[in-house]
């Protein structure tokens, strides 16, 4: 594939842009990005451009279908000068079946990696020093045929946007059980990384934290009976000792973060069961104290301490403990990806030098 092309403006972005104190996460926009675009069957090398709005027809499937799957990633420049990646193929294998389970065009590998690497690379010297902060990747792919047919666009554009973050959700998580919407059923989108998994989950997350609460669980569509997974993390519970997570169903969104923490865990001596787990037994658990802890991951919060579960009726369901095991398994993770440990996994990557400009 050919060398993207750099937008006038770049250097000039880049120069103006300082990284303010205050991060939060996704509210700081890196002031470049990168564009690709599928038309006639083949994607074009893509450019790297200043961040800033971009032109979509107002029929674009993207807009009317939610033709729209992305990625989540990080950037980390903690114990190196360089910054890395971790474990960025397991990004680009998931947008590559995210875009197959919903017939979008996918994105080459080549292609995915020229992108981060335009995106971290320009960004290098404004990606954060401090341990809990990186440079939050959003890689995304989206249909841009206009029209009403319901049948997938012949034309898709790739981007890759960036944001200077702090972790998504500090300390603990008090999680609001949703035991009448559904996210996802078996035989739907729920393993892709679809908009539309996530448009699902808004109204259960909204009336979560208008509830004062943070976030929400969801149940399997059949029996609402299984748990899945919250609004965008995977979920673990430490029973009798022992980690055990929901089994991958079809509907629950395979983690990066929750494949990593199985393999590390299982390297920290712990015993890991993938299982399909009833959310009340889990409860009982809870109460009896053989279910001592309950925590979630993903790439945005790494770890989450979970301090109780909550019915729609205010019953509380608080373990014994609260960021124990989550905080033993949160700083071995972060640690790795921040280069401050061995990486005894090669999870770790240099993003690629950056010398264009």
């Amino acid at each position: 594939m050919a060398s993207y092309r750099i937008a006038p403006g770049v250097a000039a972005a880049l120069a103006n842009f300082t990284l303010p104190e205050r991060l939060g996460f996704g509210t700081v926009a890196a002031p470049v990005m990168f564009q690709a675009d599928f038309t006639d069957g083949a994607w074009n090398a893509g450019e790297l451009l200043p961040y800033g709005p971009i032109e979509i027809l107002p029929g674009a499937r993207a807009l009317q279908y939610a033709e729209l799957v992305f990625e989540g990633m990080k950037a980390y420049r903690v114990a190196h000068e360089w910054p890395n990646f971790f474990r960025p193929e397991e990004n680009w294998a998931r947008l590559f079946r995210s875009a197959e389970r919903l017939s979008m065009a996918p994105v080459p590998e080549a292609l995915f990696f020229s992108a981060i690497n335009a995106v971290a690379g320009a960004c290098s010297a404004l990606v954060p020093r401090a341990s809990g902060r990186s440079l939050y990747l959003r890689p995304f792919l989206f249909g841009t045929e206009s029209g009403y047919l319901l049948r997938n666009s012949t034309s898709f554009r790739f981007m890759v946007i960036a944001n200077p973050v702090e972790v998504y959700a500090a300390g603990s998580i008090r999680v609001s059980i949703e035991r009448t919407d559904v996210r996802a059923a078996v035989g739907g989108v729920g393993a892709a990384k679809a908009a539309a998994n996530y448009a699902a989950s808004l109204r259960a997350s909204s009336a979560a934290v208008a509830r004062g609460l943070t976030v929400a669980l969801w149940l399997d569509a059949r029996e609402q009976r299984w748990i899945q997974e919250l609004s965008g993390m995977n979920v673990f519970a430490v029973i009798d000792g022992a980690l055990h997570t929901p089994s991958l169903d079809g509907a629950i969104l395979p983690g990066v973060t929750r494949k990593s923490l199985i393999t590390l865990s299982q390297h920290l001596g712990f015993a890991v069961h993938e299982r399909p787990i009833a959310l009340d037994e889990l409860l009982m658990q809870i109460e009896s104290g053989r279910c001592t802890e309950v925590f979630a991951c993903g790439t945005a919060a790494i770890v989450s301490p979970i301090s109780a579960l909550v019915e729609a009726d205010g019953r509380q369901f608080v373990p014994t403990r609260t960021d124990t095991v989550a905080a033993q398994l949160r700083e071995a993770l972060l640690a790795i990806q921040e280069r401050r440990a061995p990486d005894p996994f090669g999870w770790t990557r240099d993003v690629a030098p950056f010398s264009a400009l």
